[in-house]
């Protein structure tokens, strides 16, 4: 539980100026590591996947994986970054329990792209993100540490390493200050983040999950006073793994610096740990002190000298990049550019199209994602994506309501099945008996009923009271529990009472 004082956010904006900037760590999907030829596989028992190379052995020696080269450079480009004619990897030297070879081999000073953008959309205003650079190096390796109640090394009994991501192709995008967010610096952060992430989908470079590790976020903040010259001392919140913890951990900080700033204290430039339950963050280590790496060049690989050539056949294979994609789904869909962003924010984009893609109509779609399971995502603290149910099954249930087996409110039911994992919705329909009743004995009876319970009701829709009716359908509807068809029941009630 955290401690710190807190200033209220809107309080914040009367007297400070945000600043924001975000690292992203990116895992490649290549097949094997980068410099060696051990499997990348996710989950695999601990330390089966290493090598002598991997393992920094002496007399191993390194081979760059040119896939983890192409995918860099294609994720550049499709950044607008520069792409450099001639770079090499360095040595970035230190010492820490998961990295094996005592050093990490890197790019330091000669990145393979820089000054590139990234222009995202928060609230119907274009925030233009720029990338600072995009450069490729190794992950480490991954320490547990045991016995604890937080899994870290504090009260841990005891810590162990796993080596199997030691060597995983990484790339990291950092981005230059982010200035001029103001209130919406947290939104600016997701949002750039979620156009990140969908840019790396499109590329097919990454499954970036960010609950594997595939994506992890470094995430910047700083204040400083109205009117400065100058930014505020920096924090820098670690391994942020969500996009909503994104946003979440620049607002912590702008409440948390804000009351350090008002009391005349003095912000540390430190790491921070994000908590996840409870959307705080909590003292790393100190930066404040520059770190000697003793960065030297990397004697055992040659530079990396992309030709123009063969960088413009990699140009060729970018995709349809997402804002462009959005633009013309737009279009095809006849929604507005407001509509969109509603499904961006919602993360709904790709879950629409599926379902659209799987037989359902653009409205229908949005209609479910953004309204019923929106708010079924909402109630259980998770992202639309990580629901049980999938576009297909989302489209088979508006297929049954287009069908007439059932209504809204019996969809709403199948999908209650659906999710607790009960089968397609058709599956759900027939073994929870939810199919609309049509016009059987048993509707026949339910309205007589509803006829003879409501009497008064009845003959003022005989008198012409006519709007009298709906009482009589509600009634009919609770007594088949929602089964029947509105419109059918409102039609042989009518007939009943001659309604013309």
């Amino acid at each position: 539980m955290s401690t710190d004082t807190l200033v209220d956010f809107d309080e914040v904006l009367t007297r400070y100026e945000p600043v924001i900037g975000l690292e992203t760590h990116v895992e490649l999907g290549t097949a094997s590591k980068m410099f060696c030829g051990c499997s990348t596989t996710f989950g695999a028992e601990p330390n089966t996947q290493t090598c002598p190379t991997c393992l920094g052995l002496p007399g191993s020696l390194p081979v760059a994986n040119a896939m983890a080269i192409e995918s860099t450079i294609r994720i550049g480009l499709a950044l607008g970054c520069r792409i450099a004619t001639w770079c090499r990897f360095a040595r970035k030297n230190y010492f820490y329990p998961d990295i094996p070879k005592g050093f990490q081999t890197t790019q330091y000073d000669e990145p393979l792209c820089t000054a590139g953008h990234l222009d995202v959309e928060v609230d119907g205003e274009t925030y233009r993100v720029e990338i600072e650079r995009v450069h490729l190096e190794e992950d480490t390796g991954k320490n547990l540490h045991v016995g604890g109640s937080t899994g870290r090394i504090h009260g841990a009994d005891h810590s162990l390493i796993d080596y199997n991501r030691a060597g995983i192709p990484l790339v990291e995008i950092v981005t230059r200050p982010i200035p001029g967010a103001g209130a919406k610096a947290p939104e600016v952060a997701k949002a750039y983040v979620t156009e990140l992430r969908e840019i790396l989908l499109a590329l097919g470079v990454s499954e970036v999950r960010m609950e594997q590790g595939n994506l992890r976020c470094d995430v910047n903040t700083s204040l400083a006073p109205i009117g400065s010259l100058e930014w505020g001392t920096r924090t820098e919140t670690k391994n942020v793994n969500s996009l909503r913890s994104v946003e979440r951990a620049v607002r912590f900080e702008m409440r948390r610096q804000a009351a350090v700033l008002d009391t005349d204290g003095r912000v540390l430039q430190e790491t921070r740990h994000f908590h996840e339950d409870t959307g705080t963050t909590s003292p790393g280590r100190s930066k404040e002190e520059a770190t000697d790496y003793r960065y030297f060049p990397e004697p055992d690989l040659v530079p990396v000298a992309p030709d123009e050539e063969w960088v413009g056949k990699l140009a060729a294979t970018l995709p349809e990049l997402p804002a462009a994609r959005r633009a013309r789904l737009s279009e095809e869909w006849g929604i507005s550019p407001t509509e969109m962003a509603w499904l961006v924010n919602a993360g709904a984009v790709e879950l629409v199209s599926d379902t659209v893609a799987a037989g359902a109509s653009p409205s229908d779609a949005r209609k479910w994602w953004l309204g019923e399971l929106a708010r079924r995502a909402n109630d259980a603290g998770v992202e639309l994506a990580a629901l049980a149910v999938t576009p297909t099954q989302v489209a088979q249930l508006i297929g049954l309501i287009s069908a007439g087996t059932i209504n809204d409110q019996l969809a709403r039911q199948a999908l209650d099945g659906v999710l607790a994992g009960e089968g397609d919705p058709a599956a759900v329909v027939e073994a929870r008996g939810l199919a609309v009743l049509g016009e059987s004995d048993e509707l026949v009876a339910a309205v007589d009923a509803a006829i003879e319970a409501n009497p008064d009701v009845a003959e003022k829709v005989r008198g012409g009271k006519v709007q009298a009716i709906g009482a009589l359908v509600g009634a009919v509807m609770k007594t088949t529990r929602g089964k029947a068809d509105a419109a059918t029941v409102k039609r042989m009630l009518e007939e009943r009472l001659s309604v013309s």
